[in-house]
């Protein structure tokens, strides 16, 4: 569904270069949910936006090779790039608040899409933007469907925003985050309505977060982003009892395990992410990571394979032929 081949993409500001994606290659198969997670700042959403093409053209520059559903989309035209946001891919943005055109009942900016790309008329898209409430499990959908976004709860206008990027029925969906700004009850309640949702539907969804715990709910593989770059990549058990990057280990330790007990401290990463505008020529974690060598900070590392679906991006790991899967050496200390 999705086949993404060293994309890079560079935003000018002020006079800096800001390398947000640094060589990202990434693939999603058909009905397969694939988490990216990291800290803000990791290059995960801009990544994600760059699958349809939203960052300003005057100000980004992007590199590489991006093919969705058979499309070339870095090829596509205004216009077929229009087309191609909504039937083929569509987006849960983080704050629907901010998402949702606040003068416009939700009603209306479902119907605008559904009669946009599906060509149906006023009523009949009417009643599919009715279903689609219905289908997210908002209460009083026929009310709803009349209310300004500012009316609802948080939690029920993420319904809606799920509902608007499913009304035209695309192959992909990505989500931004779409829990984050959510009490931990709601969370649960949208990370298991995404999931029912994509095997109703048999929808690729890519979920970007910063929380492994949101992962688990939803991901089938994971993908670990820092600096702009993909440090490693696995089935989501594989990851979770086999990581080997450092700082996919740090960001596990980062979690308590079944609480923490009376005076003890939660672990933490030292330092802060890198200066996107002033990457180091090595691994961008080198600088926070106790492993590190002369190595790391020489040269990035080169991708390696150390299981049948396993791959890390790290010095402390060499090339192989070896196909089963390598011992790590960072094994976290949960």
């Amino acid at each position: 569904m999705v086949a993404v081949s060293d994309l890079h993409v560079r935003f000018s500001s002020g006079g800096k270069v800001i390398e947000a994606v640094n060589g990202v290659s990434l693939q999603v198969g058909k009905g397969e949910v694939v988490a990216l997670i990291g800290e803000s700042g990791s290059g995960k959403s801009v990544t994600l936006r760059s699958l349809m093409r939203l960052h300003p053209e005057r100000s980004t520059r992007i590199d590489g090779r991006i093919e969705i559903a058979g499309r070339d989309v870095m090829a596509l035209s205004k216009k077929d790039l229009s087309a191609f946001r909504g039937p083929v891919t569509s987006m849960i943005f983080q704050e629907p608040l901010l998402a949702f055109d606040p003068v416009y009942t939700v009603g209306q900016q479902i119907i605008e899409s559904v009669r946009r790309h599906r060509g149906l008329s006023r009523q009949a898209a009417r009643d599919v933007a009715l279903e689609s409430l219905r289908s997210v499990r908002i209460p009083s959908p026929e009310q709803r469907l009349d209310a300004y976004p500012h009316e609802m709860s948080g939690g029920m206008r993420q319904r809606a925003m799920i509902a608007l990027a499913l009304a035209c029925q695309p192959q992909l969906l990505l989500a931004d985050e779409p829990t984050t700004a959510l009490d931990a009850t709601v969370q649960i309640q949208i990370l298991i309505l995404l999931r029912e949702l994509q095997r109703e539907l048999g929808l690729s969804i890519i979920f970007v977060t910063h929380d492994i715990g949101a992962a688990v709910e939803v991901a089938d593989r994971v993908a670990v982003m820092y600096g702009g770059r993909i440090v490693e990549e696995a089935p989501l058990g594989e990851l979770l009892r086999n990581p080997c990057h450092p700082y996919s280990v740090a960001l596990l330790n980062a979690r308590p395990q079944g609480g923490l007990r009376r005076g003890e401290r939660l672990e933490t990463i030292a330092g802060s992410p890198p200066d996107l505008s002033r990457l180091p020529p090595g691994c961008a974690f080198a600088s926070r990571c106790k492993h590190a060598g002369e190595a790391c900070l020489a040269g990035v590392p080169a991708r390696v394979q150390v299981g049948s679906e396993h791959f890390v991006s790290c010095h402390l790991f060499e090339p192989t032929t070896d196909q089963g899967a390598a011992p790590c050496p960072t094994t976290p200390s949960h």
